[in-house]
């Protein structure tokens, strides 16, 4: 799978949660990529993530600078 193939699956999952509620509750960054931590307000589900794109991993920051301004 190319690079912008991958970071395409990886915002689409990305942007599943988050239009289903769901906000980033944590990121743990290591050597092949990052571990986001999704967590749904009203049920405390958790969903995880391991995004291992450049892009997809300044997608989801720019999302969670947008979310801490926003609350």
């Amino acid at each position: 799978m190319s690079d912008y193939q991958q970071f395409l699956d990886e915002r689409d999952k990305i942007d599943f949660l988050i239009q289903k509620g769901y906000q980033i509750n944590g990121v743990n960054e290591h050597l092949n990529g990052a571990t986001v931590e999704f967590v749904h307000p009203n049920g405390n589900v958790t969903e995880i993530l391991k995004i291992g794109t450049a892009n997809a991993r300044k997608y989801f920051t720019s999302l969670l600078l947008k979310q801490k301004h926003t609350s």
